[in-house]
């Protein structure tokens, strides 16, 4: 990857070399293990049919890989859990697969919609697979546990029970003061970086130990808030509205997923170097530990000194970046929030501005990792990016659209972005959220997203386990490093509607959930062979019987083929690249958690439960079939900005019957003289006044009391009068 980072070893304290889109390095226990790690060797998988473990949807791609040397297919059937044959073919075969070296066949059981749990695949010579479901509800869950992982991994506020899930995984607030806690209320800083304290409580553990990270928990918290937004703009977001969450703030009216980003935005915005002092407006790069902390270590338990880092560039600008997006998302729900949120991210531009090259070194590797950054020219665009969707003001495009990466083909990379590789996120915000960019800009952002998108899904073809990373990239955290061109294929669908993205996505959920070459699902508490074992200072039942295993719902880093801690180095001496993982708790550079690798799976998981492959003609595709009629709809139609002669509007439609409508076209007359010359989630044209929205397919049905949403980008001389009246597939909405 474009940037590496190189950790300390302190006395028993073990650090490796990190790579870009990393967890921080994590000392290696004192302690031998009380136990080895539970279930087969990550060598040698039970079964060689590697499928999701938790499961397909009805609707989405449904296949698995087999290792195999044979050259020729090889029958296969999908049976029910009484044994009934419910589906049959042969497997294809596919060769050497690079990243694993494994001979490969494919079994492709997409054609079978139906539902059912415990089902099973057998395959001629090679037995059966693990059990599995069909259901339309299988991500449900799923995408609760992840987000449910940010909860319990938050300082400074005791973890209740009932919302953890258990007993096990409640504890004390951690980080507030409460000996043997020096706290974070007043946390000073290193020798010779300031001279005062600072209130710096609350946010994410970042990891498996008990530092806060700027750059990791920035990202994190974006990609939280962007998954709403996605949702938002799809006419799905009910699905994360208020009440849907396990956490304290329930019941507020704020939509939770808000809530839990909320809670690491206001410690970032914490972190922001006061007015009056030096470097005023900057943020410190990272608070932890004086020293790496030992394991296991409940929170409260904590005794060690904190200390605030030295502020970076880097970290300024993913506060300005997160807290510009704040502003934009937060308006409708906490308008004073909001403000404060703009206001932050006005001063950390500036001040980055100012100080455009203070970066972290990366030798500050002592008791937390040292997330060095030497480019941060990604920032930049990323940070304008999301100010100039924001506020829409010129002085922020003017930077973003002369940035190198506004137009780069590196924006988006093979490997995926991450925490120090923030180009694409700035091209995400510039494709998805309106602005004020002309439309051929804008079809050309859209255009890279797709392209990129593209892009995965070569590699995946080209691969026995069809994963959306070159085999050369199998680095520390690469399953964050798999969910995040996830996300950038699922972006894609979002733009466009169409199914070959939304179907690449979840596969790469099958990924991680068990089709990979240890047939291993990094998901604790999913699948058969699932990881319990990860890297953890709370959650360390293997060093400690008394302390719980990782909560359902918590992803491991993922195969590492440089094998950066000494258990890795014992165990796996000569793994392949996609093979070089192991569940136990001393592998830090495998098997560790981590906020940015859980957010692109609560990201991936929100969107794979909220889409459907069915248009809702009742022929499973995304054909243009009539819609129903509407018996009752309401229309809102908002200007979200204008400038000289052209705008962007935004048209939500609800369906306010009791009838579902499966399929729509929505009809308006401009009475202004305005031209459409472009859209999003939905197709529109245009003749003389008369337009016509049409959705694309994945968004063609409206539950009753349901609403999606489209928007659009036009032209207009003189007046912009708004539409005085809409028609939903020929019926008249109030």
């Amino acid at each position: 990857m474009r940037r590496a980072l190189v950790g300390l070893v302190v006395g028993v304290l073990a650090a490796g070399s990190l790579l870009a889109g990393s967890a921080q390095a994590a000392p290696k226990p004192a302690e031998t293990p009380a136990q080895k790690p539970a279930g087969p060797s990550p060598l040698a998988p039970a079964t060689t049919i590697r499928l999701n473990q938790h499961g397909y949807l009805p609707d989405g791609p449904k296949r698995a890989t087999v290792v195999s040397a044979s050259t020729s297919a090889t029958p296969w059937q999908l049976r029910s859990s009484t044994g009934a044959v419910l589906a049959s073919g042969v497997s294809t075969p596919r060769g050497v697969d690079p990243a694993s070296g494994e001979s490969t066949h494919t079994v492709d059981f997409s054609s079978y919609t139906g539902t059912g749990t415990g089902l099973t695949l057998a395959v001629d010579g090679q037995g059966t697979s693990h059990a599995f479901d069909i259901s339309a509800g299988l991500y449900n869950t799923l995408r609760s546990d992840a987000m449910s992982f940010f909860y319990q991994q938050r300082s400074g506020i005791p973890i209740d029970a009932s919302l953890a899930g258990g007993a096990a995984y409640a504890r004390p607030a951690g980080h507030l003061g409460v000996a043997p806690n020096k706290g974070d209320t007043s946390v000073p800083c290193q020798a010779g970086v300031c001279d005062y304290s600072r209130d710096v409580r609350g946010g994410w553990y970042d990891a498996g130990d008990h530092g806060k990270y700027v750059v990791n928990g920035g990202l994190a918290t974006w990609l939280l808030v962007n998954s709403f937004e996605r949702a938002k703009r799809a006419g799905t977001d009910g699905a994360l509205g208020d009440s849907t969450l396990r956490i304290p703030e329930r019941g507020n009216g704020v939509p939770d997923v808000l809530d839990e980003a909320r809670w690491e935005m206001e410690f970032l915005m914490r972190m922001q170097v006061p007015e009056g002092r030096p470097l005023a407006g900057m943020a410190f790069h990272k608070i932890h530990d004086a020293n790496w902390t030992g394991l296991p270590m409940r929170p409260e338990l904590d005794s060690q000194q904190r200390e605030l880092h030295r502020p970076s560039t880097a970290a300024t600008l993913n506060l300005a970046a997160t807290a510009a997006q704040c502003a934009r998302v937060y308006a409708p729900y906490d308008a004073a929030f909001a403000a404060r949120c703009l206001d932050s991210a006005r001063r950390a531009w500036t001040a980055a501005r100012a100080n455009p090259a203070v970066i972290a070194p990366d030798s500050d590797g002592n008791g937390g990792g040292a997330y060095g950054d030497a480019t941060v020219s990604d920032e930049f665009y990323w940070a304008g990016a999301e100010l100039y969707a924001t506020t829409g003001e010129a002085a922020y495009r003017d930077v973003v659209t002369a940035s190198s990466w506004h137009t780069s083909p590196g924006a988006f990379t093979s490997f995926g972005f991450g925490w120090a590789d923030t180009a694409a996120l700035g091209r995400i915000v510039l494709a998805t959220v309106p602005t004020g960019l002309p439309a051929t800009e804008t079809t050309r952002l859209r255009a890279s997203v797709t392209a990129a998108a593209d892009s995965h899904l070569s590699t995946m073809s080209g691969q026995g386990y069809a994963v959306p990373l070159p085999s050369t990239a199998y680095v520390w955290g690469s399953n964050g490093q798999v969910a995040n061109n996830g996300i950038v294929m699922a972006v894609a669908y979002g733009l466009t509607g169409q199914q070959r993205y939304r179907a690449g996505s979840i596969e790469a959920l099958d990924y991680l959930l068990g089709r990979n070459a240890l047939g291993q699902s990094y998901v604790t508490g999913y699948g058969e062979q699932a990881s319990r074992n990860q890297h953890h200072r709370f959650w360390a039942n293997q060093y400690d019987a008394s302390l719980p295993n990782p909560p359902a719902g918590s992803i491991a880093g993922g195969p590492n083929a440089a094998l950066q801690d000494p258990v890795a180095e014992e165990e796996l001496a000569g793994c392949k690249p996609a093979a070089c993982y192991i569940d136990d708790i001393g592998s830090y550079s495998t098997n560790e958690v981590a906020v940015n690798w859980n957010a692109p799976l609560a990201w991936l998981t929100q969107f794979a439960a909220e889409t459907s492959g069915d248009d809702g003609d009742g022929d499973g595709g995304d054909g243009d079939g009539p819609g129903t009629p509407a018996a009752g709809c309401a229309v809102t139609y908002g200007i979200d900005s204008a400038w000289n002669n052209g705008f962007t509007a935004t048209v939500t439609v609800k369906n306010t019957s009791a009838t579902p409508v499966n399929g729509w076209t929505l009809g308006w007359s401009y009475p202004g003289g305005q031209r459409v010359t472009g859209a999003w989630n939905a197709t529109v044209t245009q003749s003389g006044t008369a337009v016509t929205a049409k959705d694309v397919g994945w968004n063609k049905a409206i539950a009753p009391g349901s609403s999606v949403s489209f928007g659009f980008q036009a032209t207009f001389t003189g007046s912009n009068p708004a539409p005085t009246g809409f028609t939903l597939n020929a019926a008249t909405c109030t």
